[in-house]
């Protein structure tokens, strides 16, 4: 990377990374209810064992970014599982990051379509204009959108969920009613909890592992990933228990969240809908330029060139639809994932159990 940003904040740490990760299917409340929300009382369960995962791989790859001086997620992922591991690993993190800003383009256009009756195709098309436009800005442009942008997220997170825990009255049965395993495209709680970690860090790796190059301080990094991961489980219990208060109804809409928020008045609707929006951007953001820099170096002619046509390609593809991209395209890679997982693990226990020389240290 040409950019260096160096000495980052514990708070931008933490926000890249709650950013990279909550996307169209977090904040859309699709994501938590096809991995946790189908599970009823056991999905509270996963989503804590969710929570110390991230805060423990994202510990991980934060430090060894910073160690390595790593320009992208490659150089990580081939220290951590190896070279055999760490190139299937790639494959998939890139096959995976078109998919993320393929996924996000559907969410925008399903947002413009269910809530504001747009155009679907208008939706994708302005997500991936104003993504492409921020890329081109390079890396500081990316960690500004998105470490502004998630406060503003978590905040109405939690403003529709109290909300509704005020004014819906809890009632036992309707955690029976939406506890319906069969439904979850992985019907097993535990396994729902591990894959959901999976590809939201094969996604998030390729900001994570960048962003470590940029912190001087350890203990930022450490806190940073700690608040992040505390972050994100907070985030995704509140969108939970919003879902059973509310019944199997919400199962119905492909942006669950902004229906629940459609409940309180047509204006809370709008702002939770451009709010989602702005971060559905910044996943799309992370996603897109985490895939063109694994391909070529930022400040290189291909960079703009393989931004500008990543774009043109994702908009085709995001026509698949929403929904079905979380159903389909996120528990494949999630498995897929699970590799990535095992070599940072592997990698974390060889350095702590046997010797190990210094890391070489990539110079800028």
């Amino acid at each position: 990377m040409k950019t260096q940003t160096k000495n980052l904040s514990t708070f931008k740490v933490a926000a890249a990374y709650i950013g990279t990760v909550v996307g169209a299917g977090f904040a859309s409340g699709q994501e938590v209810l096809q991995f946790f929300g189908f599970f009823g009382i056991s999905g509270i369960i996963a989503m804590l064992v969710a929570t110390v995962m991230f805060v423990f791989f994202g510990l991980i790859i934060l430090d060894l970014g910073n160690r390595l001086n790593a320009d992208s997620h490659r150089e990580i992922m081939r220290h951590a599982g190896g070279k055999w591991v760490g190139n299937i690993v790639d494959a998939v993190i890139i096959f995976f990051l078109f998919g993320g800003l393929t996924a996000m383009a559907a969410g925008t256009g399903a947002i413009f379509a269910e809530q504001f009756g747009f155009s679907y195709v208008l939706g994708s098309l302005l997500m991936l204009v104003g993504t492409v436009f921020t890329v081109l800005m390079g890396v500081s442009g990316v960690i500004n959108a998105i470490s502004f942008v998630v406060p503003v997220l978590l905040f109405s997170v939690v403003a529709i969920s109290v909300a509704t825990f005020v004014t819906t009255p809890f009632d036992l049965g309707t955690i029976g009613e939406i506890t319906q395993p069969s439904r979850a495209p992985v019907p097993f709680w535990p396994i729902s909890a591990i894959v959901y970690v999976s590809y939201n860090l094969v996604l998030g790796v390729s900001v994570l592992g960048p962003l470590g190059k940029h912190v001087k301080d350890p203990g930022t990094i450490r806190k940073g990933a700690l608040y992040g991961g505390i972050g994100l489980g907070i985030g995704a219990l509140l969108i939970h228990l919003t879902l059973i208060v509310n019944g199997p109804a919400v199962a119905g809409y492909e942006i669950p969240m902004v229906f629940i928020a459609s409940q309180f008045s047509p204006l809370v609707q709008i702002v939770y809908s451009i709010v989602l929006i702005a971060e559905i951007y910044t996943t799309a953001v992370g996603s897109l330029y985490g895939f063109v820099e694994r391909i070529t170096d930022e400040g290189k002619p291909m960079f703009t060139w393989l931004t500008i046509g990543a774009g043109v390609v994702a908009f085709g593809a995001a026509q698949f639809g929403f929904s079905n991209l979380v159903r389909t395209l996120y528990p494949a890679v999630g498995f897929a994932g699970l590799l990535m997982l095992g070599g940072l693990l592997r990698g974390y226990i060889r350095e702590r159990m046997v010797p190990q020389p210094a890391l070489k240290r990539k110079e800028d």
